[in-house]
């Protein structure tokens, strides 16, 4: 798997858990782990046992797999979107060949680890995108001290019969490097209060290394010297971050309940035996009524005409609807408007004191007024 098809693989494995977090204000700390990338790297031999061999022999380059990278930072927030932390770092890469090196009488072959390790200080920034998107964007700039290290032998791949000759690089040494860094941030707060999942990319470079070098053939020392090297990285990491200070998520807030609707005011309206028209105290009833219904501001008045057991059914239907359409003529002339009136009849179906059939009851005879 070369670098660009493995970079691409784990952008995609990042991308479901790319989002954003709340701006952080006080101490956190995050740790990540991941893939890294290290840029094939000039092999430069220097020094004065190198002095007889031309500059085009001297020089070869080396390619890495891709490695590993690790990360832990502890840092402060300071509530506006704007970070700073300290970060410790390692990285690891195997040599996957070697090639140039002019003076070899065959080809060169590489193999063992470059190692990076060191701290880096970070300012970052935190984009707040609004509460309709989860995801927080940030980047950030470093800068810090890394150690480059190899434990590197190169070989010749073809050597004459009888030729045991290597090249060995087992040194380190720190120099300043700098880094720039893009990432999102997934804030899981229903889950642990501050708590962040990210995935970032990182760029590493440091100046260049100058480590100690050694050729041997059949195990004697021919030259001793320096290897320059480059240390260039690529990373892409997924982590967790957690703030300390952060609250927890306030709840949902609880709808008031809804007022509880104003109780029913019935209006009782009696009538005279086969009569449909009001009396006096029948309009003082009414009058009431109205008033009510326009001081309250009822959304639905309701006016049900009733008689009582004796004659027919069918009369007695007919005489309940004339009973009600009295009222609710006399409720409309008191200002209440006819489009908020429900008018209905029951007859004799519906008796306020139950009474066998042909039974005069003053009660039955009535018209009810519910306002509500």
């Amino acid at each position: 798997m070369n670098l660009k098809k493995a970079l691409l693989a784990a952008t995609m494995l990042a991308l479901p858990l790319t989002a954003q977090a709340q701006p952080i204000s006080g101490l956190y700390v995050g740790a990540g782990a991941g893939l890294n990338g290290l840029q094939p790297s000039d092999l430069q031999l220097s020094g004065a046992d190198y002095a007889q061999l031309m500059d085009g022999a001297k020089i070869g380059k080396a390619e890495f797999d891709l490695g590993f990278a690790a990360v832990m930072s502890v840092g402060w927030g300071f509530g506006n979107g704007f970070r700073a932390e300290v970060e410790g770092s390692y990285r690891e890469n195997n040599v996957n060949s070697v090639n140039g090196f002019g003076f070899l009488p065959g080809e060169p072959r590489g193999s063992g680890p470059a190692r990076s390790y060191g701290i880096m200080a970070n300012a970052l920034y935190d984009f707040d995108l609004g509460a309709a998107m989860p995801l927080v964007p940030y980047v950030g700039l470093g800068i810090g001290y890394i150690w480059h290290a190899y434990d590197v032998r190169i070989v010749d791949r073809t050597p004459p019969i009888g030729s045991t000759w290597q090249n060995t690089i087992n040194d380190n040494q720190g120099r300043f490097a700098y880094q720039a860094i893009a990432g999102v941030a997934l804030p899981v707060d229903d889950i642990v209060p501050g708590l962040a999942i990210t995935a970032e990319y990182r760029f590493l470079g440091t100046a260049g290394h100058e480590l100690s070098n050694r050729e041997r053939d059949h195990g004697q020392t021919l030259h001793r010297g320096k290897a320059e090297v480059e240390n260039v990285n690529h990373s892409l990491m997924i982590g967790l971050r957690y703030a300390f200070n952060a609250a927890a998520p306030s709840p949902a807030p609880v709808a008031a309940p809804a007022a509880a609707p104003a109780p029913a005011r019935t209006f009782l309206v009696f009538f005279d035996f086969d009569r449909a028209d009001l009396t006096d105290r029948a309009r003082a009833i009414i009058a009431e009524a109205a008033q009510n219904a326009q001081r309250t501001g009822s959304a639905r008045i309701e006016v049900a005409g009733h008689a009582d057991r004796s004659g027919t059914p069918q009369y007695n239907q007919r005489l309940s609807e004339r009973r009600a359409q009295a009222v609710a003529a006399e409720l409309e002339r008191r200002g209440v408007a006819r489009s908020a009136m429900t008018i209905q009849a029951f007859g004799e179906s519906r008796p306020l004191v139950p009474t066998a059939d042909g039974v005069r009851e003053p009660q039955n005879r009535r018209v009810e007024i519910v306002l509500r």
